[in-house]
């Protein structure tokens, strides 16, 4: 056999074998792992749902309790089924969810619990969920609602009573805390040593100054000369509890009022101008403010008790074949 063939024989083995222990991986890692009527759930599936369960990869779980592991997947698996019967429900139903429906929803959960946009966000990252998925999440929970409602036909009563009681065990739910939404504009000294550099600072933050009191836009501005956090959306800082802030720019907004613009602040590091957005001052909501959204908290449970007595009769009629 010329060297040439055997080379040839060589790489065709290898490859061969190569391929083959690919696509025997593809398979372990993406079988299915259960039928359900006309679906299939994949283990690729499974394992990215236990993922968003528990924040651990599946191998991670498993090489520390194998036992808890089992249970937890078995759990998992038990939920994605009841997610395919409720989803090919949805299909037949034919049911649709608006983006405005999204959003409502949303807003309802922020305001049940406090919430303002940016805490929203900044949950949901430490979570390590982004705000794409979560409006994902809240489709499918409006989805499995209108389920609910479409299906279970007796009516959902909620009760004054029990709504004034969870206002009144949970009113430190509803207490705000002093708050300030700030917005800046900063421009940084390179060298804090440099005399010269601060004076040209300085002289610059008092012309800029003079624009916002002839009424500049103070965004616009922001975006022209800061060089701090939030330059490009117009210096916006967000929200801050008036604790959280430090002494000399507490001093410096403590009297001023949403919408006014301080005097240059000089900081170690260059000079900051501050523009008070709003200010909340710190109360307790009124029952009327809240009543919705723990009517909201009341409902929900309700629809998950029907849900599960619900989706258990579904399964009941449906076939389940597990792979494992």
């Amino acid at each position: 056999m010329s060297g040439f063939r055997i080379f040839f024989l060589f790489i065709f083995v290898l490859t061969g074998g190569f391929f083959s222990h690919m696509s025997s991986w593809a398979e372990t890692c993406n079988r299915v792992v259960a039928k359900v009527n006309s679906e299939v759930i994949t283990l690729y599936e499974l394992n990215t749902k236990i993922k968003e369960l528990t924040g651990l990869e599946p191998v991670d779980l498993r090489s520390r309790d194998e036992r808890k592991f089992l249970e937890i997947r078995e759990k998992v698996l038990d939920l994605l089924i009841n997610e395919k019967i409720a989803l090919e429900k949805i299909r037949e139903l034919e049911i649709r969810v608006t983006p405005e429906e999204i959003d409502n929803a949303i807003e309802r959960i922020k305001s049940g619990n406090n919430l303002t946009h940016e805490d929203l966000i900044a949950t949901l990252k430490e979570k390590g969920l982004s705000y794409e998925s979560y409006r994902e999440k809240i489709k499918n929970e409006v989805e499995r609602m209108k389920l609910i409602n479409f299906e279970v036909k007796s009516k959902i009563i909620i009760r004054e009573e029990q709504i004034k009681e969870y206002f009144e065990k949970h009113k430190e739910k509803y207490t705000t805390k002093e708050r300030v939404h700030l917005a800046a504009i900063f421009l940084k000294q390179i060298d804090p040593l440099d005399q010269r550099e601060g004076r040209t600072i300085s002289k610059k933050a008092k012309q800029i100054l003079s624009r916002l009191k002839n009424g500049e836009n103070f965004g616009q501005m922001a975006k022209e000369f800061s060089q701090g956090p939030g330059a490009q959306e117009g210096g916006d800082l967000g929200f801050f509890e008036f604790s959280q802030l430090d002494p000399e720019l507490r001093e410096t907004i403590k009297d001023m009022s949403a919408g006014e613009i301080s005097e240059p602040i000089v900081r170690p590091s260059g000079i900051q101008i501050i523009k008070l957005v709003e200010k909340q001052e710190m109360g307790v909501k009124s029952l009327n403010e809240v009543r919705d959204s723990i009517y909201e908290i009341f409902y929900r449970e309700e629809i998950n008790k029907r849900y599960s007595s619900w989706i258990m009769d579904l399964r009941d009629k449906s076939y389940i074949k597990i792979i494992f």
